[in-house]
């Protein structure tokens, strides 16, 4: 029997299910909405890198609504798996600021300066 704790493209939706807990969840369809906030965080961060249109406070809401309903430590995981590792510095200064990741992981991954520029603003 495979482990869920493992995420795999075969496994995604499986390991989400383990950790989702949204009490006002009424049926699958809600389920699928918060599973869709991972593509919106991942287009959000993709236009910035394209042509540096950065909309902070929508990526930072999607990010603590995935992060409320699936807990913040298999949040980030899915979140680092879903996300292309090009965009993971954009991904982990959000992930930061929102004291969602701790300092020794993704020690690999540089931080976005222009990113932590606009968030020290908020």
């Amino acid at each position: 029997m495979k482990s869920f704790d493992e995420i795999t493209e075969g496994t995604f939706e499986l390991f989400a299910a383990k950790y989702y807990s949204n009490p006002r969840c009424l049926d699958i369809s809600e389920f699928h909405e918060d599973l869709a906030r991972f593509k919106y965080v991942k287009r959000l961060l993709r236009r910035y890198q394209q042509n540096g249109n950065l909309q902070e406070r929508l990526i930072l809401n999607h990010i603590t609504i995935i992060s409320n309903v699936f807990g913040i430590g298999p949040a980030s995981r899915m979140l680092f798996f879903k996300i292309e590792e090009e965009l993971w510095p954009a991904l982990k200064t959000f992930l930061v600021y929102l004291n969602y990741l701790p300092e020794s992981e993704k020690i690999e991954v540089p931080l976005d300066q222009t990113i932590i520029k606009v968030l020290r603003n908020l």
